[in-house]
């Protein structure tokens, strides 16, 4: 049975406490330093909690805490009831885990609810932490990014390429690291069957997000980037650059399923790019071949006895199409139909 508050010494050593607390904070929080804002709202939580364990108090503390809170201080923004609740779980969530709370003190208050609330795996949510961190995803990108199941395309997956076999040692794991077995292309809004050059003219459109859904340490140089041999002249969809593993990335799009001959030409584009556009300082550029599918066994025999780093991946354009349209929506097999005549007529 929950025992009444009573405004007990108890009760007054929390508030003063918690106010105290706030006003040592204050200044630093309205420089904007997040971090101190997430220390503090752990500390709160820690109290809260150490309270109603002792006293017995059970959820009118909070209401309590939020009103008088209000009274001293005059705020009214970060201490309402829901949030204070917030800051409980946010302890009870960290407390044994000093990693993870170290983590979630790099990121903004928004963001960690979001996390809290929507990823339970110890794992999954510590790669939530790390990426949003690195790559300043705000709450919409990373709420994105959940829902896109990020963790799973980019950790649990199993990924297709030939990095054990075409970089040293040094760069496998790394190389690994940054590619996804998925990448959620939804952000482009496409509904309907677009030819490959569209869809290229649409990721360099929303360059940003594109970016944001490769990884941290992507960096853009152009598109349909022209390679010349001799007196013929060929053009690689989309190139990058990659801080970490200092090499260039490029990247072949491809509005149906993979065929073999795909790795083929991304390896002539490599070899084209290691001998006229990579420094001496870097290392041997990598190819991603994005499809709309792909078969694993296939992917493996047009990779083996290639010498140069190439992935394969998928993408989706679209998820979750609710039930009642999925009967009126064409099947892939029916799309990739029309994209392959529409590209013959072209």
């Amino acid at each position: 049975m929950e025992k009444p508050l009573n405004n007990s010494r108890a009760y007054q050593d929390l508030l003063k406490n918690v106010v105290r607390s706030i006003n040592e904070v204050r200044t630093k929080v309205a420089l904007g330093l997040s971090s101190e804002q997430v220390k503090l709202y752990y500390l709160i939580g820690g109290m809260i909690i150490e309270k109603q364990l002792a006293q017995g108090w059970g959820k009118s503390v909070v209401e309590k805490l939020s009103a008088d809170i209000e009274k001293r201080l005059g705020i009214t923004e970060g201490f309402s009831s829901q949030n204070l609740w917030y800051m409980r779980q946010f302890f009870l969530e960290y407390k044994d885990d000093a990693e993870q709370l170290q983590m979630a003190g790099m990121i903004p208050w928004g963001q960690n609810i979001l996390i809290i609330s929507k990823v339970k795996d110890h794992k999954e949510r510590k790669y939530y932490l790390q990426a949003t961190a690195n790559m300043g995803w705000s709450r919409s990108v990373l709420l994105n990014q959940i829902k896109a199941n990020a963790y799973k395309n980019h950790k649990v997956t199993p990924k297709q390429h030939n990095f054990i076999k075409t970089l040293p040692g040094r760069l496998q794991e790394q190389a690994n690291e940054i590619l996804k077995s998925k990448y959620n292309l939804g952000f482009l809004g496409i509904t309907e069957p677009i030819r490959e050059r569209e869809l290229e003219k649409r990721l360099v459109e929303k360059l940003k997000n594109f970016i944001l859904e490769l990884g941290y340490g992507f960096c853009y140089i152009g598109n349909q980037y022209k390679l010349s041999l001799k007196t013929k002249e060929y053009y690689t969809d989309l190139l990058f650059f990659h801080r970490s593993l200092r090499c260039l990335v490029a990247i072949d799009l491809k509005m149906e399923a993979f065929e073999p001959e795909y790795a083929g030409k991304m390896n002539f584009y490599l070899n084209l790019l290691d001998d006229t556009l990579k420094m001496k300082n870097e290392n041997a550029s990598i190819g991603i071949i994005l499809c709309a599918d792909k078969d694993s066994v296939e992917v493996d025999y047009a990779l083996k006895g290639i010498g140069t780093p190439i992935a394969v991946a998928e993408y989706e354009l679209k998820k979750n199409v609710p039930r009642k349209l999925q009967k009126q929506l064409p099947s892939p097999q029916e799309l990739l139909a029309v994209i392959k005549a529409e590209m013959k007529t072209s």
